[in-house]
This record gives structure tokens, sequence and C-alpha cells, in this order.
């Protein structure tokens, strides 16, 4: 691909700014696609808003997806379709089956599609998973994060692809998979529970995975007042040692719904491992199956609420 890659940016949420600053930091041209609120970030960053959704792929080589969660799967296929490589905001969709379709899509038009579980390059859950094998046979995982309850409204209705699960659990159920492997049991609670679909703040969720490989891992995610400061923490304990990182341990902590900032961005090394891979052809940190895999978890999650009882996957 070119040198100079161009990027579609879909949607213009609370995450698109971190995508943006991302690939203008790898010397990318960035376009916007002209929805609700993407004036504010085209004045902001300097880019061409673009009119329609077909205009824009036929533009760009990569279509970067950061719109609500019931949105991907139609945008990616129609990237797909003109041969567009597509980064895809985590969760990659709201099921299974259309995470699973996405995937399919991809290989059958020979492009790319990377989903964007940002947390596995956060450096300090970076040096976790580096040194998870040396604490022997892993026993327990534990997970938490809590942050302020996003603005928009459609985080909170399941049906539309929100929910507390499915948008911030699934940054550390990814996590589990990463470091200790497939999951054959899910079972889940909420504080308070949804209503016909619909989550209301202040709310706690907890889910317990259990590994093929007999470890246990705890999930914590909360959704609290607009003043909260955001706080993540992971720790894994293993027969000869524990490892653990915390965000309090960390410089420029803040108040909101993004983590602080570190010393190498994230966003931009996430980015740069996409762009990477598809110059080289090699696997990505984050494959297509990986995002298939924390999808499958959310639903487990969310049927195990449901149902009241564990469900083996």
């Amino acid at each position: 691909m070119d040198d100079t890659p161009r990027i579609g940016i879909v949607g213009a949420g609370g995450i698109a700014p971190p995508h943006i600053e991302g690939w203008l930091a790898l010397g990318a041209e960035v376009d916007i696609l002209g929805r609700t609120g993407a004036d504010a970030p085209a004045e902001r960053y300097g880019l061409r808003v673009v009119d329609t959704l077909d205009e824009l792929i036929d533009a760009c080589g990569i279509i970067d997806i950061v719109s609500p969660t019931a949105t991907h799967l139609d945008i990616a296929k129609a990237a797909f379709a003109r041969g567009r490589h597509v980064v895809c905001e985590k969760p990659l969709a709201v099921t299974v089956v259309d995470a699973q379709a996405i995937s399919d899509a991809a290989d059958e038009a020979g492009v790319r599609v990377f989903p964007a579980h940002v947390v596995r390059y956060f450096s300090g859950y970076e040096q976790v998973h580096e040194e998870v094998g040396e604490v022997g046979t892993l026993l327990e995982l534990t997970f938490r994060r809590t942050v302020a309850a996003p603005a928009s409204a459609w985080f909170y209705s399941q049906d539309a692809g929100g929910g507390l699960i499915r948008d911030l659990m699934i940054h550390d159920l990814d996590q589990a998979l990463w470091l200790a492997g497939p999951v054959v049991e899910v079972s889940a609670t909420q504080d308070p529970p949804a209503i016909d679909g619909v989550v209301q703040p202040p709310v706690s969720a907890h889910v317990a995975l259990t590994h093929a490989n007999g470890a246990i891992s705890h999930v914590r995610a909360d959704w609290f007042g607009p003043d909260t400061r955001f706080r993540s923490s992971a720790s894994v304990v293993g027969s000869a040692g524990e490892l653990s990182v915390d965000t309090d341990e960390l410089s420029g902590a803040r108040e909101g719904y993004l983590p602080p900032a570190s010393a190498v961005d994230p966003y931009r090394a996430q980015l740069a491992d996409f762009l990477d891979a598809i110059r080289t052809g090699r696997d990505a940190r984050v494959t297509p199956a990986d995002g298939v895999a924390a999808v499958a978890l959310v639903e487990a999650a969310y049927a195990s609420l449901a149902t009241g009882h564990p469900v083996l996957i």
C-alpha cells in the first residue's frame, strides 16, 4: 500500500479523537464521514469532511470504524466490497454471528480487519503478558475497570449494541483471554439489572470465567458518576508468583471515560501495529479471531444474566 495511507474515519464520538491523533502521528492523511458531530473533530484536526460513506470508502485505503457497535457490520461489509482494510473499534459486533460475519467477509474479499482492543497496547498490561509465563500454573486473575458513565444514550441500550459488559468490561474479558486462554464457563451478575434492555448508571457488573486450563478470572466493571476518576487494575496469581498493574500507579490519571495518558501512546502503537501488519502480511497483536472470542464472552455473560445460571461455552 501507499507509504502515506489515507484513513477514513466513520464516527465522531469520544473514542474518535484518540484514533485520529494516532493516525496523524503516524503521518497518515485522515478524512471523516460527515455525520452528526463530525464538524468538531474535523475543525480541531484539520480533517476533510466527506459527505457519504461510499465517497469515503472510494477515497481511502483504510476505513476506521468508531461508530456505535450496531453499525459495524454494514460499514465493514461496504468497505470490504471495495477492497478496503478495516480497523474496527471494540466490540467487533453486537453478536457472535455478526462478528464472525465481519471476519469471514474480510477473508472472502482478501483484505484485513483489525479489532481495536487497545488495552493490549498499554505498557503495564503488555508487561504482565510478557511475564505471565514466569508465575507458574495460573490460578486466579482479577480485573477491575471503573469509569465515569458515558454521555451518549446508546451506550445504555443493550439492543443498540451498548451495555456495561459489552462496551466497558470487554476490555478485560479480552485481557483474560490473552493471559489465560480459552474459557469454558461464564457466570455474570449486574446491579442494578437492565430493564427492557436498558441499564441506568450507577451500575456494576461482575463476570466469573472458568478457563480451559482451570484458572479462574474475576472481572468487574463500573459505570459511576460524572466526577469518577478512571481506574483499571489487573492481577495474576500463579503457583510461582504474582503480577499486577494498576493505573493509580501511573501518571496522568484523570476524571472521565478514557484511561490516563502513558509515555507511549497505546492508540498510536495499536494503529502502527495494524499498519505494519497490512504492509508485511503478518498477524497483528489482535486478530479477527480474538475479536470474535471477546464478543462470545460478552454474549455468554448476557445469557447468564438472563437465566441466572452459568453458561457453558
